[in-house]
C-alpha cells in the first residue's frame, strides 16, 4: 500500500534518489505488485530500521525474539520473518517434505526419499507455486479450473466444487503427499473446496495444510482466521498491504512447523540460505505489524471507495468509456478498485493507451484486464493522485490513436507482475 504518511524530507523531494539515476517514479494505480516496489513504508517503519542497522546483533536469537512477538500479536503459535513470501511458500514446503526427520532440515540430495506430494486446487495455481517445485515438491491438481465452463454439456454455467472435487481431494493425498496448499481468494469461493474441508481431510490423513495469503489483507483478521480455522502455517507478504520491507514475508502457525521452517532458513548454511533476512528486514517488518494493526481499516475503506467514486464520476462526463466500482482488488481481497471499459473495443489501443500513460511524466501504472479495459487501484494511490489518473487519461483518450501508437511504442509497454 501507499500511505500519506510515508517519509519525505523538507529538502529531498520524493522521487530525488531515483531520478539521479535516471530512473523516472511512477504513479501506482496497480496495487501492491513486487515489480513496482510492494508499497509505502510508513515513517514508525523506516525509523525502526534505521535504529536496527546501528548496530550488530545475533541474527539466530533476534529472529526467535521477533518470531514470539509476532505471534503474540497475530494470534498464533509461532512466527517467523521470510525473506519475501515466495521464500515463506519455499520454506513451507521444505519443513512439510522433511516434516518426519529428527531435525526437520530438508536435504537436497535426499529429496527424493520425502513425501513431495502438494495437492492444490487448479483454480489456486499461481506463478509462485513454481518455488514449491523448487525445493524438490510436486504439485498434484484437484477440482475446475478458475472461471472453467461445462463446456461439453453446453449449459454455459461455470463449473463449482461439489462431491466431485471431495472425490478428488481424497484420491490425491496418500503416503507421498508432503501438504495440502490452499490459496484463499474470496471471487473463486465457489470454484474449491473450503478451507475447514480440506483441513479434515489433512487431519484424517495425518498431513498439514499451508495457506498462501500473501495479498490477503485486509482484513486483518486474517492474520489468526486461518490458522484458526485449522491451517498449520499461512504466509503473508510483508511489504504489501502490512507496509513493510518489500523483500520479508511473515510465516504464521503451530510452533513444530515454524521450527522446522526456521531450521532451514538463513542465516544457517541450509537450502533456505540465498532467501537471506537481515536485522533491519526482521525489526522492519515487526513494526510494520504493530503499525497495521493500530490502523482504522474502515476509515482506510472510505478513502479507497473515494478515490474510486471520483473515478466512477469522472467516467459519467464521458462517452468514450464506462467507469465502474468492483468489490474486489486483484488477489480477491475485499478492497474496491475502479473498471475502466474502453469503448473502442481494440486491444491494441488498450495496450498503446496503457504504454503512452507509462511513458512520460507523470508516469501511471495500470492493470489491463483480459478484456479491452483495465483497472485502478487506490491502495498504492496518494491522496489526489486519482485526480491525476483521471487527468491523465482524459488527455490520452483525446489524442490523435497514430500519434497514442507512436508513443506507445517508445515507451515499450507496461510493467510485468
Amino acid at each position: 500500500m501507499r500511505t500519506d504518511e510515508t517519509l519525505a524530507t523538507d529538502s529531498i523531494p520524493p522521487g530525488a534518489i531515483y531520478r539521479r539515476l535516471g530512473v523516472e517514479p511512477i504513479v501506482n494505480g496497480r496495487s501492491t505488485f513486487t515489480i513496482l516496489g510492494g508499497s509505502l513504508m510508513p515513517p514508525q517503519v523506516l525509523e525502526a530500521m534505521r535504529q536496527a542497522a546501528s548496530c550488530f546483533v545475533d541474527l539466530t536469537e533476534l529472529q526467535e525474539a521477533v518470531g514470539r512477538r509476532l505471534a503474540e500479536l497475530t494470534r498464533n503459535e509461532a512466527a517467523f520473518v521470510s525473506g519475501g513470501a515466495a521464500a515463506g511458500l519455499f520454506l513451507s514446503a521444505a519443513a512439510c517434505m522433511a516434516r518426519d526427520t529428527d531435525d526437520g532440515v530438508l536435504r537436497l540430495a535426499d529429496r527424493q526419499r520425502y513425501p513431495r506430494d502438494f495437492v492444490i486446487h487448479r483454480a489456486h495455481r499461481i506463478p509462485y507455486d513454481a518455488v514449491v517445485e523448487l525445493a524438490g515438491g510436486r504439485l498434484v491438481e484437484i477440482g475446475p479450473v478458475a472461471g472453467a465452463r461445462a463446456g461439453d454439456a453446453g449449459d454455459g454455467v461455470a463449473r463449482s466444487a461439489g462431491p466431485e472435487t471431495e472425490q478428488e481431494l481424497e484420491r490425491a493425498i496418500g503416503p507421498g503427499t508432503a501438504a495440502i496448499l490452499y490459496v484463499p481468494k474470496p471471487h473463486l469461493a465457489g470454484e474449491v473446496l473450503p478451507l475447514p474441508t480440506l483441513v479434515d481431510a489433512a487431519r484424517r490423513h495425518d498431513v498439514p495444510v499451508v495457506v498462501d495469503a500473501a495479498a490477503q489483507l485486509p482484513p486483518r483478521e486474517n492474520l489468526w482466521r486461518f490458522t484458526q480455522d485449522g491451517a498449520d502455517l499461512v504466509l503473508f507478504s510483508g511489504g504489501k498491504a502490512l507496509c513493510g520491507p518489500a523483500s520479508t514475508g511473515l510465516v504464521l502457525g503451530r510452533a513444530a512447523y515454524v521450527r522446522r521452517v526456521a531450521a532451514n532458513a538463513a542465516p544457517l548454511h541450509r537450502p533456505g540460505r540465498p532467501m537471506k533476512v537481515g536485522k533491519e528486514d526482521m525489526i522492519g517488518l515487526l513494526a510494520a505489524v504493530e503499525w497495521y494493526l493500530a490502523q482504522d481499516e474502515a476509515a482506510e475503506s472510505r478513502r479507497f471507495e473515494a478515490m474510486v467514486d471520483h473515478l466512477v464520476r469522472w467516467g459519467h462526463t464521458r462517452d468514450d468509456v464506462t467507469v465502474t466500482s468492483e468489490p474486489y482488488g486483484e488477489a480477491g481481497q475485499p478492497t474496491p478498485r475502479a473498471h475502466i471499459q474502453l469503448s473502442r473495443a481494440e486491444p491494441s489501443y488498450r495496450d498503446a493507451l496503457l504504454a503512452a500513460l507509462r511513458a512520460s511524466p507523470p508516469r501511471i501504472d495500470l492493470l489491463a484486464d483480459d478484456d479491452v479495459g483495465f483497472y485502478v487501484a487506490p491502495e498504492t494511490l496518494l491522496q489526489g493522485e486519482e485526480v491525476v489518473i483521471a487527468e491523465r487519461l482524459a488527455a490520452e483518450l483525446d489524442r490523435d490513436v497514430a500519434e497514442l501508437t507512436n508513443t506507445a511504442l517508445v515507451s515499450g509497454g507496461n510493467a510485468a507482475e
